[in-house]
């Protein structure tokens, strides 16, 4: 029933994926159009915006789809780690996008230009709509690191339009030229929170992180203390496929004559119902470890 249950968010961000990217990559072609003809250089640099993210989201598809594929001969835990390689992947994106914004509006601070407002504030409203779907399609998909990195794009391009939505208003009504850099500037100040998390979950689980929520100093604590015959945990040993799917190891000392299944299957259920870990392998040892020497 939980594969089941997995399957089906598995398919469900694929599915919202690739609605946030085709609309997203759409708009894109229509926004550096209108900024061609009209331009208006803060709609190219949205247009740019949306290019990375409409890449962003395109590998964030695939590797949703890649991810729902079961387990082979080549890759024997199946292919959910493409999710948080894509994660990392949209997380470098992000930085990329941070250092371009950055310089664009250093130069723009230093250089103001003048924008044709009304035309901007138009594709930009309309920019505006189109992120704010697309944002809340991906906000009604699973909580997975990948699904949470292409938020983060979606939300730099919302936060994009809005801000070319502001600069226009502030050049037709005041002429003021440096509103598109200042504003700009703050958007960097929220993508960067937003990469930074997303990079260290991400470099975390492919470095066989421990999860974060999992305590192996606990684990050990509570199944000495809760299963009369394990006389010893040891050589225990954390890490995830994704931020959802933790996986662990260990090595349970039981005395001699001790019935190993019972032993097994009652630490099974201990780690499944107290710490959420519903894949384990057990290794039960009546007498010294061979792995210690």
């Amino acid at each position: 029933m939980a594969h089941d249950h997995s399957h089906h968010h598995t398919h469900t961000d694929s599915r919202l994926l690739g609605r946030a990217f085709f609309l997203i990559a759409t708009f894109m072609l229509v926004e550096l159009a209108a900024g061609l003809l009209t331009n208006a250089l803060v709609l190219i640099a949205d247009a740019g915006h949306m290019f990375l993210d409409a890449t962003a989201l395109g590998l964030s598809w695939w590797a949703a789809r890649i991810s729902a594929k079961g387990f082979d001969q080549k890759l024997s835990y199946g292919y959910h780690r493409f999710q948080v390689l894509a994660a990392f992947i949209n997380g470098l994106t992000l930085v990329a996008l941070i250092v371009w914004i950055s310089i664009e509006a250093v130069h723009r601070l230093a250089a103001p230009e003048m924008i044709k407002p009304i035309p901007a504030l138009i594709v930009a409203i309309i920019g505006f709509v189109i992120n704010l779907v697309a944002f809340r399609w991906l906000h009604g998909a699973s909580d997975t690191g990948n699904v949470r990195a292409a938020a983060l794009h979606v939300l730099g391009d919302l936060l994009g339009s809005a801000a070319a939505i502001i600069a226009a208003v502030c050049v037709y009504w005041f002429g003021w030229l440096y509103a598109d850099p200042v504003l700009a500037l703050m958007i960097v100040l929220i993508l960067g929170r937003g990469a930074y998390g997303v990079l260290k979950e991400s470099t975390h689980i492919l470095l066989e992180g421990v999860p974060q929520h999992v305590d192996l100093k606990e684990i050990k604590t509570v199944l000495s203390r809760s299963i009369p015959e394990v006389t010893e945990i040891h050589h225990v040993h954390a890490w995830a496929l994704t931020a959802e799917k933790p996986l662990l190891t260990l090595h349970a000392l039981v005395p001699e004559q001790t019935e190993v299944q019972p032993v097994v299957a009652e630490i099974k259920r201990v780690l499944n119902q107290q710490f959420g870990i519903d894949h384990s392998t057990i290794q039960v040892e009546t007498g010294p470890c061979p792995d210690d020497h």
